[in-house]
């Protein structure tokens, strides 16, 4: 879902761009007021580990692949203005140094793979699993991964549409039935690591929950 520079139409990755900011803005004062020593460190660990993660591809059905986005993952353990603040610089740093996705484009980018996690994802996982540590929680986990996913890539259709690069019907039932399936994979990735948390270290959960 990483979209390179060029494949958008400068209006769109404009008002991407802007719109980005806007939320990022908003994110990081509001993330400034909660950082504690602890916290710091956490999100430093965090940010290497989704870096390294999406870094690891998963074969997908139809000869494509994916990997881990991160932004439920981040938005369980942070809250979704940390995590955005963090998905962030991930993709600054993936786009400069691995030109993996563009620079004029990391606003769109940072909406479809990081806001749309960090706040619809965030969204859906507390409509679904409340205050609940039990199964409820991992369910949330699971259908709010798989629906950010899905989103982010429908909005990265709507964005080559409008861009002129791609017909509408086929570039939405493209993107959407792949991501669909990256969507469990993401899912499962993250429910096994928030997990493997909850067991070694339940106190990361618990000002979250």
């Amino acid at each position: 879902m990483h979209l390179p520079d060029g494949i958008l139409s400068p209006p769109v990755w404009i008002a991407g761009d802007i719109i980005a900011a806007g939320v990022l803005t908003v994110c990081a004062r509001r993330a400034s007021k909660q950082l504690t020593d602890r916290r710091v460190p956490l999100m430093g660990v965090l940010g290497a580990f989704v870096f390294a993660a999406q870094m690891i591809n998963f074969p997908v059905p139809g000869g494509t692949s994916g990997h881990l986005m991160g932004g439920v993952l981040l938005a369980v353990l942070l809250g979704p203005a940390s995590s955005s603040v963090v998905l962030f610089c991930v993709f600054l740093v993936q786009a400069l140094l691995f030109q993996d996705g563009g620079i004029t484009v990391l606003g769109p980018n940072m909406i479809n793979m990081g806001l749309v996690g960090a706040f619809g994802g965030w969204a859906v996982f507390r409509l679904i699993a409340g205050n609940s540590k039990s199964t409820r929680m991992y369910l949330g986990i699971f259908v709010a991964c798989w629906a950010s996913v899905v989103v982010g890539s429908l909005l990265a259709a709507l964005q080559l549409w409008l861009s002129g690069s791609a017909p509408f019907g086929p570039i939405m039932v493209t993107m959407g039935g792949v991501h669909a399936l990256i969507g469990i994979g993401e899912g499962l990735i993250t429910v096994a690591t928030v997990r493997f948390l909850v067991n070694a270290r339940p106190e990361l959960l618990e000002s979250r929950l």
